[in-house]
């Protein structure tokens, strides 16, 4: 029978002559004769064409008329096709449990490891960090320019940090951003957005916010969530190769550390320690709960519910519960400011500041005085306010 031979290692085809002799194929091709047992034939059939290899020459391939072949081995009695789909089968099972074994390292390795590294990092390591992250959310998020209100919330955060079991310089400011949040960053720095302020109903619930992302820093929260994702960014660049990169995953992650997220553990933590740490100074941490009571939507002690807070409750676990813990853990103390301290500080972002959105338009020359209102403008405009102290 007449066939096509390919042996592999180059991309010749050549015409062949193949025969059974004694449960053997032999495939005369260029003066030289290819034996290959019947034993260890694999037949795949494609359409009109039959396409035999060998295990003892994985790389060569016979191809054949389905016709010829039928008629080959049906000559010689029965002869048993091993359909040439181990390679494949034992592929596609390997790239399963691999994808397996990555979700797996993703969702349970990761976090789990992500605790003990962050406690082992090295506190400069977290600081230097910090800067660089720092560096860029501050070039995103101006600081309000209120600076007497900026001294008072620094003092606060000071006073509050001084309870705490840190070794970090815990810096806290008033930042212009399109959201209520506040976030901490690696190493010390806390930002508490315009929003925030001028959403919150008193200095106690400020102050419960501060504690809290205080708590964050303490407890090594911060450090660990980058971990967590700085980990996952680089298993990315080991499944996919070059092209996402450790260091450009660092970048995105600076440019991303409002979006780093604890997990409902760390949160519940951060709460209880940032209760303690009000409690140590013999602060009020009754605005806590009523804080949390407003962003999960309920209304407490005639206060409205916060203007929105689905950014909020989309990156932290049920506020109604943690405004319930809360609530039990509570205890009253001294208010966290004075009424002109915190009409100060409320005062802090009103005027003076350059919105976000305006700062980078005036930083890279875009726009001008007649420009479109601001996201920010936007966003209030149409109650899209809200993310995660």
């Amino acid at each position: 029978m007449d066939a096509r031979f390919l042996d592999g290692r180059s991309a010749r085809v050549r015409s062949a002559t193949v025969e059974i002799v004694d449960q053997s194929l032999t495939i005369a091709v260029d003066g030289t004769t290819h034996v290959w047992p019947l034993a260890g034939l694999s037949v795949v059939r494609q359409g009109g064409e039959a396409r035999l290899s060998h295990r003892t020459d994985r790389d060569a391939r016979l191809v054949m008329a389905v016709d010829d072949w039928t008629r080959l081995s049906g000559a010689q009695g029965t002869v048993v096709e091993r359909r040439g789909r181990g390679r494949e089968v034992r592929l596609v099972m390997g790239l399963t449990a691999f994808a397996v074994s990555v979700a797996a390292f993703v969702f349970v390795g990761v976090p789990a490891l992500s605790g003990p590294m962050a406690r082992a990092t090295p506190v400069s390591f977290e600081q230097r960090m910090g800067q660089n992250f720092d560096g860029q959310m501050g070039a995103i998020f101006p600081e309000c320019a209120g600076e007497e209100g900026q001294a008072i919330l620094a003092a606060l955060g000071d006073r509050i940090a001084a309870q705490a079991d840190t070794p970090f310089d815990v810096r806290v400011r008033a930042v212009q951003a399109p959201m209520l949040n506040a976030f901490a960053l690696p190493g010390g720095p806390i930002l508490i957005t315009d929003d925030l302020i001028r959403d919150a109903k008193s200095p106690d619930e400020l102050a419960a916010v501060v504690a809290h992302e205080v708590a964050h820093i303490e407890k090594r929260h911060v450090m660990q969530a980058v971990w967590r994702s700085l980990g996952v960014g680089l298993l990315l660049d080991a499944v996919v190769g070059g092209g996402t990169g450790a260091g450009q995953q660092a970048v995105i992650l600076a440019g991303q550390a409002t979006d780093l997220r604890y997990g409902r553990d760390a949160e519940s933590e951060a709460d209880a320690r940032g209760q303690q740490l009000l409690h140590d100074l013999g602060l009020s941490s009754r605005g806590m709960a009523s804080f949390f009571w407003r962003l999960g939507g309920e209304q407490e002690e005639g206060d409205q519910a916060l203007t929105s807070a689905t950014e909020f409750l989309s990156t932290h676990p049920d506020s109604t519960r943690r405004a319930k813990a809360a609530r039990a853990a509570e205890r009253t103390g001294a208010p966290a400011l004075t009424a002109q301290e915190w009409a100060t500080v409320q005062a802090t972002c009103e005027t003076g500041s350059d919105n976000p959105i305006d700062s980078l338009k005036r930083r890279f020359g875009l726009g001008g005085d007649d420009a479109a209102p601001d996201q920010g403008q936007q966003m209030r405009m149409h109650g899209q306010t809200g993310r995660r102290p």
